[in-house]
Order: structure tokens, then sequence, then C-alpha cells
């Protein structure tokens, strides 16, 4: 049987990991279109919608957080203040760095943890197998897609095997 360690750090590593790679691709892009980095950085989908850079940021707050809210560890704290995409790659590393330093021993139990989070001035309960299965791993996904997609629409060559990565 799968444990809560198995379900949640190795897949948000590796889609971590694959948006990093999106992101160099990105980077190797406005290169050679001798674009300002910062116009693929800033650039969204639609203006109601948040720009490449928060996509990245947000989807590694929600890997930090369900790792620490699971392993009953402190969230490590990230400025937000990411501009380049060199400042992004560190984010993603950082981020992958703490995953890696918990212990699949402090995932015990943790499906059935008591889990709060307060979005919007609202708390919204959760058990931790419903938070990592139903908050945390849609959200990650959702905003990886979103980062993915917003490339897309700027012209960079990408296709699903890049949002995937490697088969491992």
């Amino acid at each position: 049987m799968l444990s809560m360690y198995d379900i949640s750090i190795p897949p948000l590593k590796r889609t971590l990991t694959n948006l990093s790679q999106l992101l160099k691709k990105g980077e190797a892009y406005a290169a050679a279109k001798e674009a300002d980095p910062a116009v693929l950085i800033e650039a969204r989908l639609f203006i109601d919608m948040y720009p490449l850079k928060r996509q990245v940021q947000i989807a590694t707050d929600m890997s930090k957080g369900a790792a620490a809210r699971l392993a009953g560890v402190d969230i490590p704290v990230y400025e937000d203040n990411e501009t380049t995409f060199e400042a992004l790659q560190a984010r993603i590393e950082k981020t992958i760095v703490f995953l890696d330093s918990v212990d699949p021993k402090q995932f015990e139990g943790s499906e059935s943890k008591s889990i709060t989070i307060t979005i919007r001035k609202v708390d919204i309960q959760f058990i931790g197998i419903d938070y990592l299965q139903k908050w945390v791993l849609p959200n990650v996904y959702f905003h990886v897609t979103t980062a993915y997609n917003i490339m897309r629409h700027q012209g960079v060559i990408l296709g699903k095997s890049d949002f995937l990565g490697p088969r491992k």
C-alpha cells in the first residue's frame, strides 16, 4: 500500500522538475527571439488571470505547504519577488530541496490529520488525504498546466511530453 509520502512528495517533485524544464524552454525561446524575458514572465492568458511568474509561485507554495502540513513542520516562507527565469528556477530548486528534507516517517498518520487552511479570510477544513488529493495535487497541476499554456500561447514550442516529463 502506498503511503502519504509516496502519493505526495514524488508526484510533487516530478511536477516541479517538469515545470523547471518548461521554464528552460521558455527562456531559450525568449533568447532565440531576442525578446525581453520579462515579457514572457509577465505574460498571462487573460487579463484576470495570474502571469507566468505567479503560476510558478503558487505551484511551489502549494507543494511546500503540503509537505510541511502533512509532515508537521514549519512551512518555508518565500518573498514572491521573482522577476527572472533564474529566480523562478531558484525558487523551484529550493522547493525541491525542502521536499527532499522531509522524512517519510513524518507523514505517518497524516492521512487522517486535521488540516485547516485560510483562503481569503475563510477557513477551510480538511483531513490529510482529502487535503492532498482534493486540494493540493489539483491546484499544483492546474498552475503548472496554466504556466505551460501561457508559454504555449506566447509561441514556446512545447508538447504533452514536456508537461509529463520523461518516463521513469
